[in-house]
């Protein structure tokens, strides 16, 4: 696991939240994006990615 909590500038799709959050806890990216599709489709998943996206820095 990561220390810190970075976008990364490769392997995302929209704005690298799920890869992010995939790196920092040692999970397959696929279920990360597949968990937000379900969150977004019976809850607030689009918001809390809003929210991580503006929150978790780029990397550099």
């Amino acid at each position: 696991m990561s220390n810190t909590l970075v976008r990364p500038r490769r392997g995302k799709i929209i704005a690298g939240v799920c890869a992010a959050l995939a790196e920092r806890f040692g999970l397959p990216t696929f279920l990360v994006r597949v968990g937000f599709v379900i969150f977004g489709l019976v809850g607030v998943g689009e918001l809390v990615y809003l929210a991580l996206w503006i929150i978790i820095p780029k990397e550099r």
